[in-house]
């Protein structure tokens, strides 16, 4: 784990090269609609690549991690389906209503069901590396959706470079990076975590939520400003010095969105002295965002060194879907 997490400055460059060999069909279009399926770390790169490119893009992209599609998903529809090994039956469930609506399907994956069912009824797909957990390959994955997101003309270029440039800021920042995660680490053990960022970068919060689950096999929650001082804020009330709140902050989140985190810190200080802030780096949204997933990702991983607990094992998964198999 230590290695995958370490190596993902490399692999988002990797991860372009592999977009830009893809061998894609004509876009043909327009498309009314953009719906991105999957799930876990498989689907968390549709739901950051959505949040990323929510600005610019040409029509609506929604993301869905269940086994339905929205009713509206047609022959005017883009469909992404994302499956890292291939076989997440959810995925494969909404990937065949697709087909039966006729929206143009494409598929994000190593291999699997999803890749055979690409190959044989002729849908565009990009194959990702293999044999990992799924969520250490966010890099691929999520990369993908930008170049198919493009060539189905949802938005325009300007991405690789971006990204790139992201890469060489976290392979710069590394030992930084991991210095920081290190630090926050020590402060949170022991506590139960939760994790708040303005509305636009919620994606990341979930990704820094999904990873503390796994690797770090820790229960905590997340929330978005402004939502959250709409309902959540009230909930605490029932707060306790045994929780510990990490905001996510860019400098370029919304001026009142700013002024309510800083009003919200004196709400949790009433019941929690452990209150952390982890600001963004970077110069485009994409650096700023993988900053922070990266630093997650990390603390993900200290988090569960300091424990003792293996960061890879996901065994309760794997039961469920020992369970699941034996129902027809």
């Amino acid at each position: 784990m230590y290695k995958l997490i370490d190596a993902f400055p490399k692999q988002l460059k990797e991860a372009l090269e592999i977009g830009r060999k893809a061998q894609l069909k004509s876009p043909g279009g327009p498309y009314t609609n953009v719906v991105i399926t999957g799930l876990g770390g498989s689907g968390i790169g549709g739901r950051i690549a959505a949040q990323l490119v929510q600005g610019e893009a040409k029509c609506p992209i929604e993301v869905y991690n269940n086994y339905y599609l929205p009713g509206y998903v047609g022959p005017k529809s883009l469909v992404i389906a994302c499956s890292y090994s291939g076989n997440t039956e959810e995925t494969l469930a909404a990937m065949e209503q697709a087909m039966n609506k006729g929206a143009r399907v494409c598929v994000i994956t190593s291999g699997g069901t999803m890749l055979e069912i690409a190959r044989t009824k002729g849908l565009d797909h990009v194959v990702i590396p293999g044999g990992n957990p799924p969520r250490t390959m966010l890099a691929y994955s999520l990369v993908q959706q930008f170049f198919l997101l493009r060539h189905f003309g949802i938005i325009d270029d300007g991405f690789e470079d971006a990204i790139t440039g992201a890469a060489d800021l976290l392979e710069q920042q590394k030992g930084t990076v991991k210095g920081a995660a290190q630090d926050l680490t020590e402060k949170l053990l022991g506590k139960r975590l939760v994790i708040y960022s303005e509305s636009n970068t919620e994606a990341v919060s979930i990704r820094f939520r999904q990873q503390v689950n796994e690797n770090s096999k820790e229960l905590c929650w997340h929330h978005a400003i402004p939502e959250m001082n709409h309902n959540e804020l009230v909930g605490w009330a029932g707060g306790r010095d045994d929780i510990a709140v990490v905001l996510f902050r860019h400098k370029e989140d919304h001026e009142r969105t700013q002024v309510r985190m800083e009003i919200n810190k004196e709400v949790f200080a009433r019941h929690t002295p452990h209150i952390f802030e982890v600001w963004s780096k970077g110069d485009t949204a994409y650096a700023r965002q993988l900053y922070l997933i990266n630093i997650g990702d990390w603390i993900s991983y200290y988090w569960a060194e300091k424990k003792g607990v293996d960061p890879a094992e996901i065994d309760v998964i794997n039961m469920l879907k020992g369970k699941l198999a034996e129902v027809k």
